[in-house]
Formats: C-alpha cells, structure tokens, sequence
C-alpha cells in the first residue's frame, strides 16, 4: 500500500510530525480505544466546514468538495484484512499493561533493533514527549504486524501504522484524516461557532423552563377559587373569539391582498408587452432614421461630388482643346495643321485647305458665341472646302481653298482665292473692332488695313511667300486673342 502524505482536503503535500512516525503500540491503542464506535458524533462537522466563509478563496476550500465525494469511498477502498485489523483494535485488549518510566530508565534503554523479533518485544518511546513515557506492551497484535509483514524496515512500518491510524480516523468519523493545519483550523473555528449558537439556544430553553416553573409554582401557591376559575375560563374565552376573529380578519386581509397583487402583475405583464412593443417601434424609428441619414449622407456627398465637377467643367475650356493654335517654325498652325507656304518647306494644299476651313470655323464660332452678325458676308465653314458669300451686290460666293494644279483656269482660282481671303480679313477686322467696342483693354498687336494685316497682304498673286505665311501667321494671332476674350473675358 503506497501512502501519499497529502491533506484530504486541500490536497496538498503534508509533512508528517515526529511524534506520529514513532507512535508506539501503546499510544496507537490509546487513540483508538478513545474514538466512538460510529460517526454520528461528528456527522455535522462536513456540513459546518461546508457553511465557512467562501470570500478568503483558500486552497483547503477550493477542493473541499471533491474530498468531500472521495473520503466516503476512502474507507470502502481498504481490504479486508486492513478492515479485520481495525476492528481488531477497536477496543483495548485485556493483556495490555501500561508502565511509567522515570527519565533516568528511559536513557539507559538502548535503542530498538529492526528485527522481528526486536519488533514484537521493544518498547517504543514517543520522542519529544513529557519527561513521563507511556510504554506498550502488546504481543497479539505484534504477531498479527509479523504476518502481515515479514521483515518491515523501521521507516516502513512507522508509515504504515500512520495510514492505518489515519484509515480508522477516517471510518470512525466524517472527516477524512490527514488535514492541513489551515483546513483544521477552519474546522475548528466552524465547530466552535456552531458550539456556540447551541449555547445559546440551550440558554434560551434554560430560561422559558425558569419561567414556566415559576408560573407554575405562583399558581400553586394561590389557587383559584371556581369562580374565580370560571371567570378566567370565560374571559380566556373571549380572548380566543377576538383571536379568531382577528385571524379571520387577516385572512380576509389576505384574500384580498392576494387578489390585489393578481391584478397588479397583470398589470404589470401588460405594462412589459406595452413596454416590448414600444422599444420595438423605437428600434424600427431609430433603424429609419439611420437609414435617412445614410441617403441624406450619400445625396450630400453626391452633391458636393456634382458641385466640385461643375466647377471643373466650367473652368474647362472647351475651344482651347477645339481650336489649338500654335507654331511650327515659321508657320502658324490650328489643330497641327500649317498654314502657309515657304520655300523648301512644301506643305501640301490639302493641309493648307484644311488649315483655312479650321481657321473659318474659329471665326465663325467666335462670332455665334459672341451673338455678333457680319454685314457683308456669311461664312460657310465646310473643311477643306469652305467659302465666303457675300450678302450684299452682285452675292458672290468666293472658295477659301486653293490647288496647285498648273493650268490656266488656275489664275482665275487665285484671284476668287485672294478675294476670298480679303473677306475673310474684313470679317475678323469687324470681330476686333467689336472686341474692343466691348473691352477697350484687350490689344491687338498687328491691325488690319484693307488686304493687309500688320504690314504684310494676304493676298498669294504678286506676293512672296514669306509675306503671306507671316501674315496667315498674324491672322491665327489675332483669333487667339478673340478666342481668349471670348471664353475668358466680360463675355466668358
């Protein structure tokens, strides 16, 4: 049997005292001729440490309850010869004797031999006792300890007797044995504090059993007459009838208290199902007003979205991106198509045509955003072949495209071709002239004088082809400047 020493509580490792090691025969005989015979003395000590104050959270507490579950079958586990054996000392033998030793015997006692013999005839000394050693003489049971065991070692069979005295404690009484010094303590102090309220419940009957014989011992000593008795009886009567009829008037007090507190938890159901419902519908409110705030949000976002947008798009120019005009050396150009010719650069008529029809649907775009009318001629933007018709005489139409094809319709081309670039530099003088009607700040760097714009013509008969490029390049300056006015100025 292996013997673990921990707290049957708690659970925790113990450290076994000395004075139990060496616990003579003797001694062990004494402690169990000294339990009782059943465990009912003890019975309510598991209860009292189970009502002890939970609030310290000690370990002995923590694992009371699983030693609570496991000492009843703790005593159930041992054999039936461990069980023989405790019965066998349940009461003290007839043969035993008991023999004080003064402490100048006990010194000169050598020390014990582990052997069985020596086991079965020495006399075991409880160490750091009183000066006065109790020695047991007990030769039954050392011949049943050399049956059980052959040849124990001393340390062996000390801890043997030790979890057999620890058995029979265990089966005497409700508390399983060995305890900590923390779990006995709380024991201890639940024992005395439910010794205590005995007392005063003992206390208490003491002095109702005073005061009942003092009643009696006063009726004794001055009896009643029958009168007197019959008088009592039917005031004593009267005392139970207004009793009864009080107790009744409480009942019915009752009744209708009970019937009151009926309705007021109806009421109160009702007020919870009022109250549920309500909450629902303040759930619901509260859902709908969230999901307004989130479109409110939304509608919110897209309108600072659609303002920001709005604000770009009217920041954008959209005739910058329509009508580009720049420069390509000495040759002005709109849209990347050049206008003009120089020597030993060619540049195809087709490109020259098509520079001209951009160049007359800017002046024509101009002129429309700028709500302005031509007296003398209507532009006819048509790309590559675009015209000017006049509105007033003979209402001649005049090609705004040239070709450079070598034959002798061609000069009269030309000279529709010139004509048509004369009305188009008149156009753009009357578009000028209205710019500066409306802003008098707005400055054009070359002005226009019948053919002529700056000090060149625009005329290609009898002209060099410098003179005309320069000023094709002059004329795509000055719509810039209208363009700019347009869109960005008064007018924008």
């Amino acid at each position: 049997m292996s013997f673990g020493p921990v707290c049957q509580q708690c659970k925790e490792p113990l450290q076994i005292d000395g004075s139990l090691i060496d616990l003579a025969p003797s001694a062990y005989d004494m402690i169990v001729a000294s339990l009782p015979s059943s465990s009912t003395p003890i019975s309510t000590s598991n209860k009292v440490l189970e009502q002890s104050d939970t609030g310290q959270g000690s370990p002995s507490k923590a694992a009371w309850h699983h030693a609570k579950s496991s000492s009843k079958s703790f005593g159930s586990n041992l054999s039936s010869r461990a069980q023989g054996k405790q019965a066998q000392r349940s009461t003290p033998l007839p043969n035993e004797s008991f023999v004080l030793l003064q402490d100048s015997i006990i010194r000169n006692i050598p020390s014990p031999i582990p052997s069985p013999t020596r086991t079965r005839r020495s006399t075991t000394i409880k160490p750091k006792s009183t000066p006065t050693k109790t020695v047991a003489r007990n030769e039954p049971q050392s011949r049943t300890q050399e049956q059980d065991h052959a040849d124990p070692s001393p340390l062996s069979h000390h801890l043997r007797s030790t979890a057999r005295l620890f058995n029979l404690l265990s089966t005497r009484t409700d508390i399983d044995h060995p305890l900590c010094a923390e779990c006995t303590q709380i024991l201890l102090t639940n024992l005395q504090r439910k010794l205590d309220e005995t007392k005063k419940e003992r206390d208490g009957y003491i002095a109702f059993e005073k005061e009942v014989r003092k009643e009696k011992e006063k009726e004794a000593q001055t009896p009643f007459s029958k009168e007197e008795t019959e008088r009592r009886i039917e005031r004593l009567k009267q005392e139970e009838a207004i009793a009864i009829e009080q107790l009744k008037e409480a009942e019915r007090e009752r009744e209708q208290l009970d019937f009151e507190l009926q309705q007021l938890e109806t009421s109160e159901k009702a007020l919870e199902l009022e109250e549920a419902e309500f909450w629902q519908s303040y759930n619901d409110h509260t859902l709908g007003l969230e999901h307004q705030a989130s479109q409110l949000a939304a509608l919110r976002a897209a309108y600072v979205s659609g303002v920001a947008t709005l604000e770009k798009l009217e920041r954008t120019n959209v005739y910058n991106d329509a009508f580009c005009i720049g420069h390509d050396g000495v040759f002005g150009t709109i849209n990347g198509l050049r206008l003009g010719r120089v020597p030993g650069i060619p540049v195809e008529w087709a490109e020259i045509n098509a520079a001209w029809g951009q160049t007359l649907l800017l002046l024509y775009t101009i002129a429309r955003k700028l709500d302005y009318t031509f007296e003398n001629y209507r532009l006819v933007p048509m790309g590559s072949f675009s015209r000017i018709e006049k509105t007033t005489g003979d209402k001649a139409n005049y090609e705004l495209y040239g070709s450079g094809d070598l034959h002798f319709g061609r000069l009269l081309h030309n000279r529709r071709f010139d004509i048509a670039m004369v009305a188009f530099l008149d156009c753009l003088k009357h578009l000028m002239d209205h710019v500066k009607s409306q802003d008098s700040t707005v400055d054009f760097p070359h002005q226009i004088s019948k053919d002529k714009i700056g000090d060149v013509s625009v005329k290609l008969q009898f002209n060099q082809e410098e003179a005309w490029t320069r000023s094709l390049r002059h004329v795509l300056l000055a719509l810039k400047i209208c363009l700019k006015w347009a869109t960005n100025g008064a007018n924008g």
